[in-house]
């Protein structure tokens, strides 16, 4: 899966494949479903989706509730060298605590122009003046993630 030290586009989807299953979950759940992990070295250290209805938790998002686990597991605040996968484009707040934590590279599926903090709405992690920067890469199966999304949206609208 790696070629010359680098990530190609195959293991990038392998990982989000992962992220698409954990917002499979959140769809079973009747969440917005989103889906996140957190990888280093090669290995999945945190995964998590979206349980904000579940837990009447406003900060229940994927990324957020994965940044927790993957803390917990490495035993510090600090994410260097580690990847997150997630399924929709971060939020202002997601964006804040991916940057906060010291990711090192974000890996997002599909955008989100309605909320989107890393480059549809604003891009926070194209600020200068942060002292940490994040590498961004966009649209790894951009279409399995839109769709999730798209049919979940769809079904709740025909509930209601």
């Amino acid at each position: 899966m790696i070629e010359n030290g680098e990530f190609t586009i195959r293991s990038y989807e392998y990982y989000m494949r992962y992220a698409l299953k954990e917002a499979e979950k959140a769809y079973q759940k009747d969440e917005v479903p989103i889906g996140a992990v957190i990888v280093k070295n090669d290995k999945i250290i945190a995964k998590a989706h979206n349980l904000r209805e579940k837990s009447q938790d406003a900060i229940a998002h994927a990324e957020v509730l994965a940044i927790r686990k993957a803390c917990k597991k490495l035993h510090s605040w600090r994410l260097s060298g580690c990847d997150l996968y997630v399924t929709l484009e971060p939020c202002a707040m997601c964006a804040g605590a991916i940057i906060q934590s010291r990711i090192g590279q974000l890996i997002i599926g599909t955008m989100d122009p309605k909320a989107g903090a890393g480059g549809s709405v604003v891009n926070l992690f194209g600020i200068e003046q942060f002292n940490h920067k994040v590498d961004v890469i966009q649209g790894v199966l951009q279409q399995e993630c839109a769709d999730l999304l798209k049919r979940f949206f769809r079904e709740l609208r025909q509930r209601n």
